[in-house]
Formats: C-alpha cells, sequence, structure tokens
C-alpha cells in the first residue's frame, strides 16, 4: 500500500475538506461501473478507499503522522521493550500494557541512504543495523517524534491581504499570535506557524500550525482571481453623453474615461487588482457603469419619458 497522502494526491497539511474531496474525484473517476474496460480501475477503486480509511479518519490519521500504524491501519513496530542503552528503543512514558503506545523513533541507518522508520522493515534488520552486524555501522535516536499539526483559520481584510501587514490569530492550543501575513496573498493559501503546534508526549519538538488565509467581503471590490471587479453609480446623463468619472483604487481615487451610451459597459483599469505576487503579475481593476436615478422625482424628466416611452420604445431585454 503507497503513502495514502500520495494516493490521493494531497499535501500531509490538507484539511480534511481538501482529503475528502480529493477521495470523491478519485472515487467517480476510478469507479469499476464507470471503467468496465479498464482492468485496473477497480484495484485504483480500492487503493483509493484504502488511503481515505486512513487519513479521512482523524484519529486513524494522527496515528499514521505519528508512525504508530502503516497505509493498511496496521500498528508499525516501533521500538523494544526496556530500551538498549543509547539506541533509542523502548517504551514512552505510560505506554505498554494499559499505557499510551509504542514510542516511535526513526534511525539513521549508516550507509543505507539516510533515515529508515523502524516500522518500516524487518527486525531483524534493526538488530544487524543497530550491532554492526550487517549493512549499517550502528546507529542513534534521530530524535523523538514531534508534536501533533494542528489547524486554523484566519480572515483577513482586503487591504490587509494586498498591502501585507500583522493579523492576532486565536491558536486551537488557546494562545493568541500576531501573524504576518504576506502582500498579495489569497483566499486559501496556508501559512505554516512552525513550533506553535501540540507538544510532543516523546520529548521532541512541539508540532505546527497550519493556517488557512481567507479575505474578508469588501463592500467596494470583489476578487476575481488576481483581478477586483466594482460596480460604479454613473448619472443617466454620465451614461448617455458619457465623459470623465472617479474611480476609487485600492491605490487612491483615479480618473476614468466613460463613453457615450456607456450603461452596464465594463471598462478595465489596467493593474489596479492585486499587486504582483512572485511569479504572478498584478491584476486589473473591472469596473461596470450602473445608471443612478435621481435620488428625488422631476415632473420635466418625468414627462420626457412618457414621450420616450409613446414615440421612440425599446426593449433592452429583448432575446433573454
Amino acid at each position: 500500500m503507497r503513502d495514502p497522502y500520495t494516493v490521493l494526491g494531497v499535501s500531509k497539511s490538507a484539511t480534511a475538506d481538501e482529503i475528502k474531496k480529493a477521495y470523491r474525484r478519485l472515487a467517480k473517476k476510478h469507479h469499476p461501473d464507470q471503467n468496465k474496460s479498464d482492468p485496473k480501475a477497480k484495484e485504483k477503486f480500492a487503493e483509493a478507499n484504502q488511503a481515505y480509511e486512513i487519513v479521512g479518519d482523524a484519529d486513524k490519521r494522527a496515528k499514521f503522522d505519528r508512525g504508530e500504524i502503516d497505509a493498511e491501519g496496521k500498528p508499525r513496530f516501533t521500538g523494544f521493550e526496556g530500551g538498549f542503552g543509547g539506541f533509542g528503543g523502548g517504551r514512552g512514558a505510560g505506554a505498554g500494557p494499559g499505557g499510551g503506545g509504542w514510542q516511535h523513533y526513526e534511525f539513521d541507518m549508516g550507509g543505507q541512504g539516510g533515515r529508515r522508520s523502524a516500522g518500516g522493515f524487518d527486525p531483524s534488520d534493526i538488530f544487524s543495523d543497530l550491532f554492526g552486524m550487517g549493512r549499517g555501522r550502528g546507529a542513534g535516536p534521530q530524535g523523538a517524534q514531534k508534536g501533533e499539526d494542528l489547524t486554523a483559520n484566519v480572515t483577513v481584510p482586503l487591504q490587509k491581504a494586498v498591502k501585507g501587514g500583522e493579523v492576532r490569530v486565536a491558536l486551537p492550543t488557546g494562545r493568541m499570535l500576531d501573524v504576518n501575513i504576506p502582500a498579495g496573498i489569497e483566499s486559501g493559501k496556508q501559512i505554516r506557524l512552525r513550533g506553535q503546534g501540540q507538544p510532543s508526549p516523546f520529548g521532541g519538538g512541539p508540532g505546527d500550525v497550519i493556517l488557512t488565509v481567507t479575505v474578508a467581503p469588501h463592500p467596494t471590490f470583489r476578487i476575481d482571481g488576481r483581478d477586483l471587479r466594482m460596480d460604479l453609480p454613473v448619472t443617466l446623463y454620465e451614461a448617455a453623453l458619457g465623459g470623465t468619472v472617479e474611480v476609487p483604487t485600492l491605490d487612491g481615487a483615479v480618473e476614468m474615461n466613460v463613453p457615450a451610451n456607456g450603461a452596464g459597459k465594463t471598462l478595465r483599469l489596467r493593474g489596479k487588482g492585486l499587486p504582483k505576487s512572485g511569479d504572478k503579475p498584478a491584476g486589473d481593476l473591472l469596473v461596470t457603469l450602473r445608471v443612478a436615478m435621481p435620488e428625488t422625482g422631476d415632473p420635466e424628466f418625468e414627462d420626457l419619458m412618457r414621450k420616450w416611452k409613446a414615440e421612440k420604445p425599446y426593449n433592452p431585454r429583448k432575446g433573454m
């Protein structure tokens, strides 16, 4: 069984919703009833089910991330009762019968290509590697398992997302933390707060907090990818005759030319959307002209409209 995160195509920091969506996509894609001519579909469908059974369950996912179970949900061999001197075997505090489970370590296997989990090979290999009787030169512990990662969410105002700056975040641990939001961040992006997660029960470092950012709705602007959209009220005579109007932007007001008979048209102000971020260019501001009627009625205007209705009728909804 492959790593369940790899099977589902998600990262280890993925949220429960992201994991569920990835599983549903794969289950629909590889369902045997939809792929009767593909002999491998059943195998892929079963693999997706097995992966979701592990990381789709919060308890099993936590155990898998801590190395307590393998990709099939079976307990890993992760230590030796009583320990072997400085080799890092043995149980953690409270482990064993009636306790909290076996302590997990990773071993540096000398010339065997770096770190290997004690649960990933036959126990006889551990003895030969630890005591220099086989391929390895002997090894010590690489450090106890770190604490559990946690997830949190933060909503930031549009100006803060565009310009960057600090926001105060309530962590799942109950702590309040000022977090620096990078300029140009988009909704759905994640920030890793290292060392702010759960403390390790095995003496290792604390886990991290995976912070998901949401940009709050703005009263004027709507986010569309890297672009911003807005509705701009214009007078009846500006819409009919055209002219120059003032348009608000994230960097202050600018002047824009409105074409004659421009009601309902969308005009583009280049570079006035979200700013450049990394390899992503700056977006544009898309301005849709909306006619705003006078706040109070006017008899002369109403007489003119009645005359138009009688002599020059038209239907803007034709074809809808």
